[in-house]
């Protein structure tokens, strides 16, 4: 690590740690984040992807653990589309380029080895499971249920996989019983229900588990590191999945057996549980860690689940809980962090809000990417650099929520003059209003310090309660104007529309409107009614929600679908799919469905949620007053985070 180091705040995370016979740099593990789907459908590395490595190894991380490679010639364990391979010795060349840039900045480098199992197949019409128990997410593959000598060429697969990247030069090899793939469906009763010598007890449900730790050490040497991954805990109670005790059993076996690192995992894809998201707190998991920990005392323990904040991973690296601080998501998030830790720049850091997009793409076949970070997965292209201006110019930003200071500190850092005006007292837009989600909302406010904070440094003038306008326009002339000015919930022609009983969604939200015990009907579903209609409820109302489309959530994350559907059946909200508002009186409100059919609804208050509309009423305004006019964000089209903080940043480097 070429940084200046100031680490008398973070001792523990910058302390030298151990694993097998390697001294490490520090006590950071970067994990393998899945897959990132950047590579080739053939299984070979991209481009794209060994310059997105450089950015991983730039980072710091003592130990750098390689995304998951599939192990088997068919591809059964392959689970993402673009999935590395390591099945064939023809990838060793390009996984030794990828250990070579991993080992650039001093840290050990692992190669992850990940079978899908029952995620797997991906490319065929069927995947393998320990038993051909069905899916529960019916986009996976049907399963068959392996033979005795499939199990055992898996077994040789993994440790030939761990071979070839001992050639390429990696310090070791990481095997993965994450989330529901293979291995954790040979640990888990939901998933194996066999009879044999691979199923029933706990012993036999492990013996796969430890049978490859056993051939991969065999071929590899003592030396070559293992670090395997296994869950904590499964959250699969309802399927009939593993107790934490059994969790903590085959850690056990994992480390009789010869494991030099154990990295624990929280949760399956299948779990109707929280487990990655903005809905848990920082330390919910660190119980977990702390259980394992009392009972694992030979090899160090690795613990990442929900851990984002410095500060809680340096606590819990100093009270023992965890040997190593495993980061993933954090690093997508600011892929500067453990320089900034390192400097104790904490409030530079941009953080990770638990989204899940970077999930949620996967499963789409897509590669992920990260609502905060535009760049990642970008990185081998040019235009997504930030350059020096070639003319300095005068840039006004109208509009604070997250394209507007996102595009004002971009422009800034191109070394523009950058001013941003917001018509409110305060930063975050709608940003605001998003953050009333019953559960974990407020960890989305973590962004407003940080912009802030960022806007400050960078030098960016910001201008507080004052509407930009074509007179302040004319008196500053800028060279350059940007709209991110957001937008609003459309009052549809709707007979009663403008009875004083009915609300905007984010003004109710803003405002913190307090009601209790009242009938409450929400206009219009996706993200904004889901949220309205929830943060309601909650305070002990009747809530409706009508809504003109199929489904409620049309616009939610799929990371976030169940978790909404929790919620409203948790707050008892009653939702109307297919079916329009047709008039709204005084106590009540009229629908009529799909079927023709009219409904009548008593209320106390109406909400309009939707449909949104763009604020971009100033182009025209501004059209002749400056040289370059530009609209961003949802002032464009209503859409998310995401779209908003890309936007801004996307046009801030070509300004």
């Amino acid at each position: 690590m070429d940084f200046s180091i100031q680490i008398e705040n973070f001792p523990n995370i910058f302390a030298k740690g151990k694993i097998g016979k390697y001294e490490t740099m520090n006590r950071v593990k970067w994990a393998a984040c899945c897959v990132s789907n950047f590579n080739n459908r053939d299984g070979s590395y991209s481009e794209r992807e060994y310059a997105r490595d450089h950015v991983i190894a730039k980072m710091g991380c003592g130990i750098i653990t390689n995304q998951g490679a599939y192990p088997d010639k068919i591809g059964l364990g392959k689970a993402y589309s673009s999935q590395i391979s390591i099945n064939d010795d023809k990838y060793i060349p390009g996984l030794k380029k990828v250990a070579d840039i991993f080992h650039s900045n001093g840290a050990i480098a692992i190669q992850q080895i990940l079978h899908g199992g029952r995620y797997g197949g991906i490319d065929l019409d069927y995947c393998i499971q320990p038993s051909a128990v069905e899916q529960t997410l019916k986009h996976f593959r049907p399963p068959h249920e392996m033979t005795v000598e499939q199990i055992y060429e898996t077994i040789k697969d993994h440790a030939e996989a761990a071979l070839r990247a001992k050639k390429a030069g990696f310090e070791g090899v990481e095997i993965t019983s994450f989330m529901g793939y293979l291995l954790s469906n040979f640990l888990s009763p939901f998933t194996n229900r066999r009879k044999d010598e691979w199923g029933g007890s706990a012993e036999n449900r492990g013996r796969f588990m430890v049978e490859i730790i056993k051939a991969i050490k065999k071929l590899c040497g003592d030396d070559f590191l293992l670090s395997i991954r296994l869950n904590g805990t499964e959250l699969m109670d309802e399927y009939g999945g593993n107790t934490d005790e059994e969790c903590i059993l085959f850690m056990e076996m994992a480390e009789a057996s010869g494991a030099d690192l154990i990295s624990i995992v929280i949760g399956w894809h299948e779990s109707r549980s929280g487990a990655l998201g903005r809905d848990i707190p920082y330390d919910h998991w660190l119980p977990v860690a702390k259980k394992a920990k009392e009972h694992i005392k030979k090899v160090p323990i690795a613990f990442g689940p929900r851990l984002a904040d410095p500060k809680l991973a340096e606590k819990a690296l100093g009270e023992g809980l965890i040997d190593f601080w495993e980061i993933c998501r954090p690093g997508l998030a600011d892929p500067e962090i453990i320089k900034k830790i390192a400097q104790n720049r904490i409030e530079e850091i941009k953080p990770c809000i638990g989204c899940l997009i970077c999930l949620s793409r996967l499963f789409s076949n897509q590669p992920y990417i990260c609502t905060v970070n535009p760049v990642l997965g970008h990185e081998v292209e040019p235009e997504y650099h930030i350059k020096p201006n070639i003319r300095k110019k005068k840039v006004v930003v109208v509009g604070g929520g997250l394209a507007g200071m996102e595009c004002a500190i971009t422009s800034s850092q191109r070394g523009h003059e950058v001013i941003l005006y917001e018509k409110k007292n305060r930063l975050g837009g709608q940003l605001l209003y998003a953050s009333k989600e019953v559960e974990g909302g407020e960890n989305l406010l973590r962004l407003i310090p940080y912009y802030e904070n960022q806007l400050k440094n960078k030098g960016v003038k910001v201008i507080l309660g004052t509407e930009f306008n074509k007179k302040i326009c004319r008196e500053i002339f800028p060279d350059v104007v940007v709209l991110a000015t957001g937008s609003t919930i459309e009052r549809q022609k709707i007979p009663g529309i403008d009875k004083s009983i009915v609300y905007l969604a984010f003004e109710t939200l803003e405002n913190n409107l307090n009601v209790n015990r009242e009938k409450i009907i929400v206009i219009g579903g996706g993200k904004v009614g889901l949220v309205t209609a929830e943060y309601f409820a909650s305070q002990g109302n009747q809530v409706w929600i009508i809504t003109e489309d199929k489904r409620v959530d049309t616009d939610v994350s799929p990371a976030f679908k169940w978790r909404h559907g929790a919620w409203v059946k948790k707050f008892n909200i009653k939702v109307l799919n297919e079916s329009k508002i047709i008039e709204i009186k005084d106590t009540e409100v009229i629908i009529k469905n799909i079927k023709g059919d009219e409904i009548s609804l008593p209320m106390d208050k109406v909400i309009l949620a939707g449909p949104r509309k763009s604020l971009n009423n100033l182009l025209i305004e501004l059209e002749y007053l400056t040289d370059e006019l530009y609209v961003i964000g949802d002032s464009v089209l209503p859409r998310g985070m995401t779209s908003a903080i890309h936007e801004g940043y996307r046009l801030g480097v070509r300004i």
